[in-house]
This record gives structure tokens, sequence and C-alpha cells, in this order.
């Protein structure tokens, strides 16, 4: 199991009102002239929100919801403090409750 921790945000302040391409495309540049390994992910109505107990995080957060998932703690701190009104947490995965980490809602919302 591996830890994976977030930050959530609704899509239309992450995706729209900040600038959060250029953050993105800023980190993808250091860890490419670092050589490490990429190990964040951008995610669409994340499926891990889902989870039981996770609820309460949903809750929290303007919906339609993303998430930038990642194995390192420090890049999400990173983010955080980048970024204003958002969430952060962590959860374990696979389990029960979350069987893909990077799931994302997306695909089975616009099939609707």
């Amino acid at each position: 199991m591996t830890t994976y921790h977030y930050v959530l945000a609704s899509q239309k302040f992450l995706l729209e009102e900040e600038p959060f391409q250029e953050v993105l495309e800023e980190r993808y540049r250091y860890y490419k002239e670092h050589n490490q390994e990429i190990d964040f992910w951008l995610v669409k109505q994340p499926a891990f929100l889902e989870a039981p107990s996770l609820q309460s995080v949903k809750e929290k957060c303007p919906q339609p919801a993303v998430a930038v998932i990642s194995t390192n703690v420090n890049f999400i701190n990173w983010l955080k403090l980048r970024l204003e009104y958002v969430l952060t947490g962590s959860f374990d995965a696979p389990s029960e409750e979350i069987s893909d980490p990077l799931a994302s809602l997306e695909s089975v919302n616009s099939d609707q």
C-alpha cells in the first residue's frame, strides 16, 4: 500500500482562475532537470472522494473538483504554499475503499 497526498480544489478555481498550468510546467521542468521521476498527477473529478472516509472532504470542496495527487508530501506542501483556497490531505491505496488512487469520475459523468 502506498500513501498518496493531494491538493484539492474546484476545477474553476484551479484550472481557470489560477495560473496553475505554469506551476505544473515549472515543477515538471524542475523534475526533468534533476532527473527525477514524475510522481504527481492531475485528476479531474477524482474518484477517491467517493470513499466513505473522505465524504467530509468532498463536502468542503466545490464541485466539480480537481486534485493533484502525489506520493511526495513535500511537493504537496510546496503546492499548498503556492495556492490559496485548496484542501490537502492523504490516503492509502490500493485499499478496500480506494482501489485506484488516480481514477477519475469524469468519463463516467460525461456519459450521463
